[in-house]
């Protein structure tokens, strides 16, 4: 497979400004793809084949607009978009147009982006799948709840997408396709315009093909300067960390990290191990309380209008679960986000990041299920970066990633790091 669609954004971009390649010419190979090969991955909620390349040909007549300038990007559909239907995943919104552009759609339509379409949410962002299925392998999820984001990139459909990570939607999704993901320190992308599921722990990611891809992004969706990648005057510090569910990792996921540790040592990363001190081994739990305890009041509308069109799993999983969950129990759980956050940031004196698993291993065989989020709960409530990385193929032949992890407000870092790890797992 060879064309446009295939090449990163920032290839495409120096291709823009040389003159080799037009806004238009991009938008078409991209359509192409998905007519070849959306019959089988069902990547989008919505796709505007015919506005896009209205967009694509204005910005073909006229100068360059910004970051992403001829660049076509996926929406998750549990973000507003006032120029397509955002369903959130649901029945009760199948003709929902909002009235205003979410701050990260703007701010990238800002910068010259496409908006190529909406990709397929789980239901309200929760467990409820959607019909999106593993490109690598039909029979396989996509990981959840940005599964649409996930696979269209993966499978070549867009560049760039969107995402949203209240437990691990954003880089469980990645890790199971194969590609990047990266989730950002809590509140450093404006959640305005997000359809809410857990305010203290919404958080907006992005997806790639490349680390440099991240950086673009990201730069464009927090309206702050391009900061390229860095490179490294010295390999990093890295601490290897299974957390206390290291019994929950499959084979192939646990040999993922240890061999990533070995290769990174053998290029001059200083390695060591780190067991996490109390309470943050506990967070995983506060993390499940947090997000149950939102479920009732988050969906309170749809739930007392709409009962009988949501799912039995987010009546069972969310707003049964949240109803019994009282004040003091969820104050508590507040309290113990900020004792863990305090502890996570003091240890990275000892260590630049934090490598570890970003899910049990390869996508599991069915659509009934997006996965367990396990690997993830824990860096969410801490509100710190992740980015995950393609690394292995597992046993059926489907993606195996691995995780790294930084110090809160330190998401540049982390990407310089990303790109530096994957050079030398190269």
């Amino acid at each position: 497979m060879s064309g446009l669609n295939t090449l990163t954004a920032t290839e495409l971009a120096h291709k823009i400004d040389a003159g080799a390649a037009t806004a238009e010419a991009i938008v078409n190979a991209h359509l192409e793809r998905i007519a070849q090969r959306d019959g089988d991955v069902l990547a989008w909620s919505h796709l505007a084949r015919d506005a896009a390349l209205a967009r694509a040909k204005a910005l073909d007549r006229g100068p360059r607009q910004g970051l992403l300038h001829g660049i076509p990007m996926g929406v998750k559909d549990i973000i507003d978009s006032v120029d397509q239907p955002t369903t959130y995943g649901s029945p009760i919104y199948q003709t929902h147009q909002p009235l205003a552009d979410a701050a990260t759609v703007a701010l990238a339509k800002g910068e010259g982006a496409i908006l190529l379409g909406k990709t397929v949410t789980t239901e309200f962002a929760n467990r409820h799948p959607g019909p999106t299925k593993n490109p690598h392998n039909p029979a396989h999820t996509p990981g959840g709840s940005s599964s649409g984001s996930a696979a269209a990139v993966a499978d070549f459909q867009v560049m760039l997408a969107t995402g949203t990570q209240t437990g691990g939607s954003v880089i469980r999704p990645g890790a199971y396709c194969g590609i990047v993901a990266y989730k950002p320190t809590y509140g450093h992308l404006a959640p305005a315009g997000m359809k809410a599921n857990t305010e203290w722990l919404d958080t907006i990611g992005l997806y790639a093909r490349s680390v440099e891809d991240i950086a673009l992004f990201r730069a464009a969706l927090l309206a702050a300067p391009y900061a390229p990648i860095r490179k490294l005057a010295t390999p990093p510090r890295i601490a290897v960390c299974f957390t206390p569910h290291r019994a929950e990792l499959s084979k192939e996921g646990e040999q993922a990290v240890l061999d990533a540790a070995q290769q990174l040592e053998k290029a001059g990363a200083r390695v060591s191990e780190l067991e996490l001190p109390d309470p943050v081994p506990k967070m995983t739990e506060g993390q499940r309380i947090l997000s149950a305890f939102d479920g009732p009041r988050a969906h309170a509308d749809e739930s007392r209008r709409f009962h009988h069109l949501l799912s039995e799993s987010l009546k069972k999983d969310k707003l049964a679960v949240g109803s019994k969950i009282d004040y003091a129990t969820w104050a508590a759980a507040r309290k113990l986000g900020e004792q863990g956050r305090a502890k996570a940031d003091a240890l990275f004196a000892d260590f630049d990041v934090i490598l570890t698993a970003p899910a049990p291993g390869e996508a599991p065989v069915g659509l009934e299920s997006t996965g367990k989020a396990t690997f993830n709960l824990l860096w969410t409530y801490l509100w710190m970066p992740c980015i995950t990385l393609p690394l292995t193929k597992g046993p059926t032949g489907l993606p195996v990633g691995i995780q790294l992890v930084g110090r809160q407000h330190e998401d540049a870092t982390l990407l310089d790091i990303a790109a530096w790890t994957r050079g030398a797992l190269a």
